[in-house]
């Protein structure tokens, strides 16, 4: 008498695990195009949704119909990180952005003096902004000496330039930009030359 036959056990359906592998692959890429300047931007919806199919993944996986929490908890941490850095980016980028803008509005008051003993001083100062160098030249009659210059927008840098004559005598320049004193110099004797530059 043979032994009675017993149908096969079936066998389990094996686990999914195709969200927590796409979220694993998104956040990846994500990662990878956060780092970069301006195209970093297609990064914002790969790491999001990085995010979304990790998490979903992982809550499959901590409910035993997925086999991926592993992967799934790596996707997550490298959507998050990707995010992090696409946020960073954003944030610098509006700054520099914001900081141009300032600068190309605000006004800059550029305040040029000259004092000193010298009777006949020549004075050359020159003002370089948005709209271009401009070049002026004055003999004062006597010293003290004071020019004050608006320019709007980006301010470049100007010099100021004094000159004694035959006669001698010292002469002292002094540059101040918005109120702080950026530059100073002295001179004195005949055709004696004081430069206040590289402000």
């Amino acid at each position: 008498m043979s032994a009675p036959e017993y149908p096969p056990a079936p066998q389990p359906t094996a686990p999914k695990n195709g969200l927590g592998t796409a979220g694993f692959v998104l956040g990846l890429v994500g990662l990878i195009f956060s780092f970069i300047p301006i195209i970093g931007v297609v990064a914002w919806p790969l790491v999001i949704l990085g995010i979304v199919f990790s998490a979903i993944g992982f809550a499959r996986a901590r409910s035993g119909k997925a086999t991926n929490q592993g992967l799934s908890i790596a996707g997550l941490v490298l959507s998050v990180i990707g995010l992090i850095i696409a946020i960073v980016w954003a944030t610098v980028v509006t700054k520099a952005v914001n900081d141009v803008n300032n600068e190309a509005n605000r006004t800059v008051t550029v305040h040029y003096e000259v004092t000193g003993t010298a009777t006949d001083a020549s004075i050359t100062y020159t003002t370089l902004g948005d709209n271009g160098m401009s070049t002026s030249q004055e003999q004062p009659k006597t010293l003290p000496w004071s020019k004050d210059l608006s320019t709007k927008g980006l301010f470049k840098g100007g010099t100021l330039t004094v000159s004694t004559g035959a006669n001698g005598g010292d002469v002292t320049c002094k540059v101040v930009v918005d109120g702080k004193e950026t530059k100073t110099s002295k001179a004195s004797g005949a055709y004696a030359t004081a430069s206040c530059d590289g402000f």
